[in-house]
């Protein structure tokens, strides 16, 4: 055994410097001050991987306008339980965010956070049935109050002009919209979480610091670091680690070696954008608009025409178009997934390939792709469309996770199956958590941080301790939104004050 003795012991190590470790952060210093916390970052500054503003979707995923969350039953209705799950996780991220703005913790809400109406928008007859029967299940749930549903082309005109304009007046459209929706630059907002844990004692990140090493040590993690610019690394001790590195994640889980990491793999799946920062076409389109996924694809791939206000200016996304690459983060290496490959998760990752055939085609169609096909997919949303306003944008690597379960039926073993969510993996001893995967991710980074906190600081979670003070920060802690109408109304009222976006009130007024 290594001699520990002389390392620094920390409270808290964070490994990544993102939107995750910085909201864990956070909202750890918020409950307990006197933590001593440190994190690591491989690069210069912290939120360049998958937290940077161009490097994400950045809807601030509240399940308004994505389609994918809305499965159409065999029945033909529709199930809307995965959309009402993300749409309440995402109060818990309003929440968290409201609460920095009324301490002073965060100035100006809207160096971050900008309101912008959620739609969805479909063509074809068999589409527009599909919308239909999707908003009349979604429009009946409060959490849902102020959806607006047509199929009246002049209508869909007045909320996003571009998507109707050169369209063919034959075809059959149809579109939702929600205007309590925003726009968030996570990248933005990593860097005003990061500003302000500086702010505070017993707090320190460092940059140029890429973690090489987890070994556990009886009571705590021994955590190697080296510095990426040639200088001296170090060592550390830690009571707790929290592994919130993106792609990075899970080779670091994996050299933690504990046994709940067994069996978990990842596939990693690149992203192209086209980006319009042309102000005569930006700003004539005012939403993100989403549209149906292609048969196969990942949820990060479903087709969007998006506004982003990134840096102050307002721009138009749309994609992102996948691809495949070996890399697990975008200025990784393309190694890194074959470094990934263990005895225990060879058969979980062949099982995944086995089964989903589907996906596999649809990454190699993309793939093959033209940039004329890609500018044809973009005109299916935006008919008049001119090319030379448009140029490509490198989105984020993403890796969604392959996890391990056990078969069903006789003969039991285990398989592979490709989760598209976000999986929190964590110690039976409570010392570690590892964040593998990818959408709603972001939006939903005060949620997982709950879940980290319902994980591994159980005991803290008790009246006498961390429960009043969690319960100021997010004041419905432990309230079902999605049962509790009044109180999903009153969260939504008092958090879009703070915030500055839109609200929808009990008669529909807009606030």
């Amino acid at each position: 055994m290594t001699d520990t003795t002389n390392n620094p012991v920390h409270d808290i190590v964070l490994i990544g410097g993102g939107i995750m470790s910085a909201t864990l952060g956070v909202l750890l210093k918020e409950l307990d001050p006197a933590l001593s916390i440190v994190m690591y970052e491989t690069l210069e500054d912290c939120a360049q991987e998958s937290s940077s503003g161009w490097n994400n979707a950045g809807t601030g995923h509240a399940a308004n306008c994505e389609m994918n969350y809305t499965p159409q039953r065999d029945d033909g209705s529709i199930d809307i339980s995965k959309a009402l799950d993300v749409n309440t996780e995402f109060d818990i991220s309003r929440q968290l965010w409201a609460y920095l703005v009324k301490q002073g913790a965060i100035p100006d809400p809207q160096a971050f956070i900008h309101p912008c109406p959620h739609m969805s928008f479909v063509w074809g007859e068999d589409n527009v049935a599909f919308l239909r029967a999707r908003y009349k299940a979604m429009s009946a749930h409060h959490c849902y109050h102020g959806m607006e549903y047509s199929e009246d082309r002049a209508t869909i005109a007045q909320w996003a002009p571009l998507v109707i304009e050169g369209r063919d007046e034959s075809q059959p459209v149809a579109a939702t919209r929600i205007i309590t929706g925003t726009d968030v630059d996570y990248g933005a907002l990593t860097h005003l979480l990061v500003g302000h844990l500086n702010k505070q004692p017993g707090f320190k990140v460092h940059y140029n610091s890429k973690v090489v090493g987890l070994e556990r040590e009886e009571a705590l993690w021994r955590v190697k670091v080296e510095n990426t610019r040639g200088g001296p690394g170090q060592t550390v001790s830690a009571k707790f680690v929290f592994i919130g590195a993106g792609g990075g994640a899970l080779p670091l889980l994996q050299k933690s070696r504990i046994p709940e990491a067994k069996g978990y793999g990842g596939f990693p799946v690149s992203g192209i954008w086209l980006r319009c920062d042309i102000d005569a076409v930006s700003h004539r389109h005012h939403a993100k608009v989403y549209g149906k996924a292609a048969s196969g694809s990942p949820p990060m791939s479903v087709p969007h025409l998006d506004t982003r206000i990134i840096d102050g200016k307002q721009s138009l996304l749309f994609g992102p178009y996948a691809g495949f690459s070996t890399k697990l983060l975008k200025h990784g290496s393309l190694l890194d997934l074959f470094g990934t490959l263990r005895h225990d998760n060879i058969i979980p990752l062949l099982d995944v390939a086995r089964d989903n055939a589907d996906l596999t085609e649809y990454l190699i169609g993309q793939v093959m792709q033209s940039a004329d096909h890609q500018f044809a997919t973009l005109k299916e949303f935006f008919p008049l469309a001119n090319q030379q306003d448009w140029k490509k944008a490198i989105a984020g690597q993403r890796v969604q996770t392959i996890a391990p379960h056990e078969s069903t039926g006789w003969f039991k073993h285990e398989e592979g199956k490709l989760e598209f969510g976000t999986e929190v993996v964590s110690a039976a001893d409570k010392s570690l958590v590892a964040l593998l995967g990818a959408s709603p991710g972001a939006s939903t980074a005060a949620y997982i941080a709950l879940e980290v906190l319902q994980r591994c600081f159980d005991e803290r979670l008790q009246d006498g301790a961390w429960l009043e003070r969690l319960k100021t920060v997010i004041p419905t802690y432990g309230v079902d939104l999605k049962a509790d109408a009044e109180a999903c109304r009153r969260t939504r009222a008092a958090t879009a004050a703070l915030l500055n976006i839109h609200d929808i009130g009990k008669a529909g007024e807009t606030a």
